[in-house]
């Protein structure tokens, strides 16, 4: 016999159970849809679509009532059904190069997270060489992938001469290196970076500072190295020609092996790190005593910087805020192209910060 209802409760329902709760119960089974949502929150398919795309035209208290709703019904909006809502993958492209070193590898790590936190996945295809056709092909697959945006980690002047050419039709940030056309485009003071880098040895009392480059055609060796030139020069030091590396330690200690051959050498800055860590071994072999003999600053401050022995005086580089700042001009292009320069500095350089160890000492 069928039970009765009150308080207008329907037959063989609790009388205490709301109408979403039975909803809920309702959908015990299949997966609830946006028309699900639309329909309990008694509102358009379109206004869900808003909803979940933050879209600033609807009020909020319609926006917290279609919330409250997807969350009673346990609705999960899939990516395609966000991209058919929007006319968008939330999907974005990087391209990288070099993307095993230290500060592209940050870099990419801080675009993925930020990324994530505003929706959107990330596809990253890392680079060997900076042809143009490598590069092309690149833009080409992120492109067929359906990518809203792209950043490009361009560390070197033939990758953004590449993209110049191959310029894609989404939304483009670059790192490091501009393409002259009002393309957004993040770096780091390189400049400040040397100058704190040099200024630091000269501070100490050294006549003048040696200088182990990063390779040739890289935009943060190449400003790293004119503004230790520029440095010496404003005040008077004696400019040594640079000695190249590939950014390596292997190759810091085999260019290590020839400054710690030399008397007259008592202060070095190195482009990076991993170069510094090779030219401490290569003094310690000589029997070069690091600071009481030699000084030495790296640059980027690796993990690793502060436990070598003795610990290294470096420059520190904001990685993870480089890679949050490109995701965050990349989006403001997607989300207002008409007005994506307004108000927004569509070329910031992120400042450095010295970070002086035990490496560095008062020249004897």
């Amino acid at each position: 016999m069928p039970r009765s209802t009150t308080d207008g409760g329907a037959a063989g329902h609790d009388p205490g159970e709301t109408g979403r709760t039975r909803s809920r119960r309702n959908f015990a089974g299949s997966r609830p849809v946006m028309d699900d949502v639309a329909r309990l929150a008694g509102v358009s398919k379109q206004t869900v679509s808003r909803v979940l795309n933050n879209h600033p035209a609807v009020r909020a208290e319609t926006r917290e009532a279609v919330l409250e709703v997807m969350r009673t019904l346990g609705y999960r909006p899939s990516r395609s059904a966000r991209s058919l809502a929007s006319g968008r993958t939330r999907m974005l492209g990087v391209i990288s190069f070099d993307a095993a070193r230290y500060g592209p590898a940050s870099t990419l790590t801080a675009i993925n997270t930020a990324a994530q936190t505003a929706g959107y996945l990330v596809s990253s295809i890392a680079l060997d060489t900076a042809d143009r056709d490598t590069v092309v092909q690149a833009v080409d697959r992120l492109s067929a992938e359906g990518a809203d945006g792209i950043i490009a980690i361009a560390p070197q002047r033939p990758v953004a001469t590449a993209l110049a050419q191959a310029r894609p039709d989404t939304p483009l940030v670059m790192l490091d290196n501009g393409l002259g056309d009002g393309t957004p485009v993040v770096s780091s003071d390189f400049t400040a970076g040397a100058r704190l880098a040099t200024r630091h040895l000269l501070d100490l009392g050294h006549p003048t500072v040696w200088h182990i480059a990063g390779p040739t055609g890289w935009t943060s060796a190449d400003r790293r190295a004119a503004s230790w030139r520029e440095t010496l020069r404003d005040v008077g030091a004696h400019v040594h020609e640079p000695l190249v590396g590939d950014w390596s330690a292997d190759s810091g200690y085999a260019l290590g092996r020839r400054l710690a051959a030399r008397p007259d050498v008592t202060a070095v800055f190195v482009s990076n790190d991993q170069m510094a860590l090779g030219l401490l071994r290569a003094l310690h072999e000589a029997g070069r005593r690091v600071p009481d003999d030699v000084s030495v600053v790296g640059y980027d401050d690796i993990p690793e910087a502060a436990h070598l022995l003795p610990p290294l005086t470096t420059i520190r580089t904001d990685f993870p805020e480089i890679g949050r700042r490109a995701l965050r001009l990349l989006l403001t292009q997607l989300d207002d192209p008409e007005d994506a320069g307004e108000g927004v500095e569509r070329e910031p350089v992120i400042p450095v910060e010295l970070i002086v160890r035990d490496s560095t000492g008062a020249a004897r």
